[in-house]
């Protein structure tokens, strides 16, 4: 398997050895990239595209551990020991010694806990976690809670999460914090063996540089890192619980040397906050690098990537994956958008399936059905990539908009419309004056009623380049008519493989990516996000983050109004996996260095309700706002879901509000959204409502 270690944090240890191919588990036998369709190099001097001799393989767990806090005079307390392996061995500086709970003569049952008395207090970045190295298994921590305090009797919460059932070292980053107890609490056991919890060794390392800014400097506060089983290279919220589903490849770790036949998945739930790992097999696909998009009814359409023809369905109320219709071009790395038909509409991806030629298909969700639009050409969007077509119709910006069309905002300097009926069409919508392509920079809807639309970053190629800052704002009105584009004021940073997010208030989120375009590195990671303020056009600084997100990171918007941000990596052995995400609070919430008293949302009339349809919403005081969001699905910097329309109460009485939903479906796009009630700037948690088309 893998050393879950960031590159970026162990940046003074040595990476003499790059990646090789079989640490990157790439060009596997069973599945070469000549049955791909991917360049020859491909798992043997390359490693999606990127060479392999620039991907530095992890450190090892002993050189990790040298690099952490001196275990000299620590004293642990334990909840259990078994005889002959006390909760001191954890610390001992040892990897053949380990903790183990009582196990005989009778189990002592989960949960489990260790706090460490490091003896002095220390600004805290990182925790590590080693499994026992004996050959067993047993007793590996599966979900877990790691806190810190300064006085050992007031605890906070840092980090959450499930790790990975292996005896691989495990990294918690987590927000810079200060403290001389650190306490792990072990809820499970990774493989369910049995109700005790062991560990060679915990580590502890230092953050560098200061504590992150409080809530009261207005920046926006980092909250507690979510540990996850798996790369969440993808995810998407499940509209019937709120729960953010993540997933990697057929391996928690590469989608190198793919089996075509799994894909590993993990589901956060933000009421417990416990993340549970789920193996898919009965759709025969793994949906690595796939088109992604929500449907009318709220189900994840996953389509092609790895397994580059295939289609996978989620469908949220009953918590189950089934299998779709076969595309008639095999793809990967494509962008796929929801029509205001209720169709998907699909087009690129040379990524995986042969390379050029990925003209437009039409998947009716309703009959199951794959449907080639002859009328439809990719060639008018392609970038003019170094690498050519295998990447030049990778990553689609697409909205789906009025009549069944689809505007194709970028990454190409070149825009345009799609047809979606009939056999299809294409023409122009003009070109973004001011910048040129911009591949794996983002797009964001924030204004989906008067149809603008935010792009950001990326850069001429998709990787060995300067991205840029650039920032311009798309306004789309009547289909085919030319899109109109105003350059405004730039990014603080230059980005690419970043993610946009937009919020209740309108305002859009930016985060992560990097100034040197080049897959599965940390280098010149952007930790600082970006606020954009589309009253004034303008961009703020907001908190830096702990951890870097860059190629395979992912973004997305909450039920409760904060954003989620995770992943990057998915190289195999490599020093660039994030087997994470952390939760974001954007200043909103705050006042004065408080939590901001909140709206709240008591009822609403309808859970589901048709385009143009009225409702009433009630609140317990007073609002001045409100929006609907699109829920998001999202890979590879393209979320072609997220929206906001912005609702104006046609009246009230009292704390009840009436609206009436706008009247076109290419605007308010059906599916599932959030419902937001806004006091003062400040957003309630959301209702979720699900707009259908009839």
């Amino acid at each position: 398997m893998v050393s879950l270690v960031p590159l970026i944090l162990f940046s003074f240890l040595p990476f003499a050895v790059p990646l090789s191919p079989e640490a990157a588990n790439a060009g596997a036998a069973s599945n070469p990239p000549s049955a791909q369709g991917k360049p020859s190099s491909e798992g043997s001097t390359t490693f999606d595209g990127q060479n392999l001799a620039k991907i530095p393989d992890a450190p090892s767990a002993a050189e990790v551990q040298a690099a952490g806090i001196s275990q000299a005079g620590w004293t642990v307390t334990v909840d259990s020991a078994q005889a002959g392996n006390p909760g001191t061995n954890a610390i001992d500086g040892s990897n053949t010694t380990f903790w183990h709970t009582q196990y005989n003569p009778t189990v002592a049952g989960l949960p489990h806990q260790i706090t460490i008395d490091m003896k002095s207090s220390y600004l805290i970045g990182m925790i590590t976690y080693l499994p026992r190295q004996d050959g067993s298994l047993n007793g590996n921590i599966g979900q877990h809670v790691i806190s810190i305090s300064s006085d050992g009797t007031n605890f906070a919460v840092v980090a959450k999460g499930t790790y990975i059932d292996d005896n691989t070292l495990k990294t918690t980053t987590i927000q810079a914090t200060n403290g001389r107890y650190v306490r792990i609490q072990a809820l499970s056991e990774a493989g369910n063996r049995g109700a005790w919890t062991s560990a060679a060794e915990f580590n502890v390392m230092t953050a560098s540089g200061a504590a992150p800014p409080a809530a009261s400097a207005g920046k926006g506060v980092w909250l507690y890192t979510i540990d996850f089983p798996l790369v969440p290279v993808s995810a998407a919220i499940e509209y019937s619980s709120g729960n953010l589903l993540a997933w990697s490849s057929y391996n928690p770790s590469t989608f190198g040397g793919s089996n075509g036949a799994q894909t590993i998945t993990a589901t956060f739930n933000p009421g417990n906050q416990l993340v549970t790992p789920r193996l898919i097999t009965n759709t025969g696909h793994d949906m690595f690098c796939e088109g992604l998009s929500i449907d009318f009814r709220g189900r994840f359409i996953a389509t092609g990537g790895n397994t580059d023809a295939a289609t996978s369905i989620y469908d949220s109320p009953s918590d189950s994956w089934s299998k779709g219709a076969t595309m008639n071009i095999p793809r990967g790395y494509q962008a796929q958008a929801t029509t205001s038909t209720g169709n998907i509409f699909i087009i690129g991806a040379s990524w995986s399936g042969g390379q050029g030629g990925k003209n437009g298909e039409l998947y009716n969700p309703t009959a199951n059905t794959m449907t080639l639009l002859s009328g439809a050409p990719v060639a008018p969007m392609l970038t003019a990539d170094a690498q050519g077509v295998y990447r030049a119709d990778n990553h689609g910006w697409l909205f789906g908009w009025k009549n069944g069309y689809v505007f194709q905002a970028g990454p190409s300097v070149a825009m345009n419309w799609y047809g979606t009926t009939g056999t299809g069409s294409q023409a122009s919508a003009g070109s973004r004056t001011g910048d040129g392509d911009a591949m794996a920079g983002t797009v964001a809807m924030y204004d989906a009623v008067a149809g603008k639309i935010l792009a950001v970053g990326g850069g001429p190629d998709y990787q060995d380049h300067d991205s840029t800052a650039n920032a311009h704002i798309i306004t789309i009105g009547n289909p085919p008519a030319a899109a109109t584009v105003q350059t405004i004021n730039s990014m603080a940073y230059q980005r690419e493989f970043h993610n946009s997010v937009i919020l209740p208030d309108g305002t859009v989120l930016i985060i992560g990516g990097q100034v040197y375009a080049e897959p599965f590195s940390d280098a010149t990671a952007q930790l600082t996000p970006e606020l954009f303020n589309p009253a004034t056009n303008t961009f703020t600084q907001l908190a830096p983050m702990a951890i870097p997100r860059t190629y395979h990171s992912t973004a997305v918007l909450m039920p409760d109004a904060t954003v989620f941000s995770g992943g990057g990596g998915l190289c195999g052995t490599c020093a660039t996996n994030h087997y994470d995400g952390q939760i974001f609070a954007p200043p909103y919430l705050y006042a004065g260095g408080n939590n901001a008293a909140r709206p709240v949302i008591s009822s609403t009339s309808v859970t589901s309700i048709k385009v143009g349809g009225s409702f009433t919403a009630t609140t317990t005081g007073a609002v001045n706002a409100w929006s609907l969001i699109r829920l998001s699905s999202t890979t590879h910097t393209v979320n072609t879901d997220q929206r906001r329309v912005a609702l104006t109460p046609t009246g009230n009485n009292g704390n009840t509000y009436s609206f009436t939903l706008p009247t076109d479906a290419g605007v308010l796009l059906p599916g599932p959204y959030y419902l937001f009630a806004l006091a003062g700037g400040v957003p309630s948690v959301a209702k979720t409502i699900l707009i259908t088309l009839t």
